[in-house]
């Protein structure tokens, strides 16, 4: 898979997945264009990237009234754009009781909102080059419901629905659309998560439940990433591929 010369957005690049997505695309040949909120972290991960030319910009994409300028920024500084990773992301288990509207909103304005902004901005007229790829987050719990997760499954279903007729519309540019839905992923969420329950409670034992191979690594889910970006991946658009360790069989 060849991505010399490509320009690469990738959202929430600071850590976890994003970051993982950020260093293999580079030691592919790409130019990696990363976004996140905290500029000292981003600075920490272009030190792991390979090559030259990488740049980032520091930005809150749940703040969606931002986006436009910040991909007209993008735009004019590093030219069209060849690719977009959306990894931003942010998770609040809640109960139903205290899923109250604003709370739910955080969790879309980063998750739903900040992913359908960022899309719309990179697929207006002149921001593109020919052939562009787009591959958004989304989680396997957009498939299968967790007690306590319905804010986060639902802002992730929201993107895989959202996907499938964003594909519809941008076809006749040339432009493929996908999500990759990860089981429990080996990342900082994790670690935050074993933290508050404990790694023998019942909330971990409900969360890995059928994921059969195992706790992911972040290496598999950029695996699934990178190919989605490339060529070989062409005559895909509007789907989602789960990626859960057995977790739908």
């Amino acid at each position: 898979m060849e991505f010399r010369g490509k320009k690469i957005i990738v959202a929430g690049a600071s850590s976890g997945i994003g970051q993982k997505t950020a260093i293999r695309l580079s030691e592919l040949g790409a130019k990696t264009i990363l976004i996140a909120r905290r500029e000292e972290l981003l600075a920490e991960t272009m030190e792991m990237l390979s090559g030259e030319e990488h740049t980032y910009y520091s930005a809150d994409l749940s703040v969606t009234g931002d986006i436009e300028e910040l991909v007209k920024l993008i735009v004019s500084e590093q030219g069209k754009i060849d690719g977009l990773v959306y990894c931003a992301g942010i998770s609040k288990g809640r109960p139903l009781m205290q899923c109250r509207p604003e709370t739910v909103g955080e969790v879309f304005n980063t998750n739903f909102f900040g992913f359908l902004e960022t899309v719309r901005q990179v697929c207006r007229k002149g921001r593109f080059n020919e052939g562009m790829r787009i591959v958004g987050i989304s989680s396997i719990a957009s498939m299968r419901g967790s007690k306590s997760q319905t804010m986060y499954s639902a802002s992730k279903a929201a993107m895989d629905g959202a996907v499938r007729c964003i594909a519809k519309e941008v076809a006749d540019k040339g432009i493929c659309i996908n999500t990759v839905a990860p089981g429990m992923t080996r990342t900082k969420m994790w670690d935050s998560f074993l933290e508050r329950y404990g790694e023998e409670s019942n909330s971990v034992r409900d969360m890995m439940h059928d994921q059969y191979l195992g706790l992911i690594e972040t290496d598999d889910v950029a695996d699934a990433i990178v190919f989605l970006l490339s060529q070989r991946a062409r005559m895909i658009t509007g789907t989602t591929l789960p990626l859960g360790g057995g977790k739908l069989t």
